[in-house]
């Protein structure tokens, strides 16, 4: 037996002024989208902007529902959307921004497994990383170079 040791270098800004002006015009963009969530059950709103190859920029934001499964994820929301309109575009970053009704969050709040996997889809369809920022209300700002960073044994179609 061997071991696989697998690592990640994740770049971490101290907060939202620290960003270039690029990401940081997103990162406001993701707050917007953020404060139009719909999460009644979870008190836990989430918003996400993709910026695409034809300088466009589409927002997300969690969707929930009564039955939990039949909502959608902000990063999916808006990641979903770009595909359906704009599908020879190229993913440049994504920026992420949580926030709770319930108390005060200054964690990075990386996206979800299915969030990761939906992100992974794309980054191997235009075969060239994204950019992913993620913080939540306040604080710091992380960022990965590609989704591999995130989720590195990545399943994609060469397993299909």
């Amino acid at each position: 037996m061997k071991s696989l040791i697998i690592t990640s270098t994740l770049s971490v800004y101290d907060s939202i002024e620290d960003l270039p002006q690029d990401v940081l015009e997103l990162m406001e963009k993701a707050f917007e989208a953020r404060e139009k969530a719909y999460a009644p059950y979870s008190k836990f709103k989430v918003g996400a902007a993709v910026l695409l190859d034809n300088d466009e920029i589409i927002t997300g934001s969690n969707q929930e529902n009564a039955s939990y499964p039949a909502g959608l994820c902000a990063e999916r929301t808006a990641i979903f959307y770009a595909g359906a309109k704009y599908p020879d575009a190229r993913f440049q970053k994504i920026a992420i921004s949580a926030k709770s009704l319930n108390h005060r969050l200054v964690t990075p709040i990386p996206p979800c497994g299915s969030c990761r996997q939906a992100i992974a889809e794309y980054e191997v369809k235009q075969e060239s990383p994204i950019e992913i920022f993620f913080m939540g209300e306040t604080g710091k700002v992380v960022k990965a170079n590609s989704l591999k960073e995130l989720l590195p044994l990545v399943f994609d179609n060469t397993y299909l």
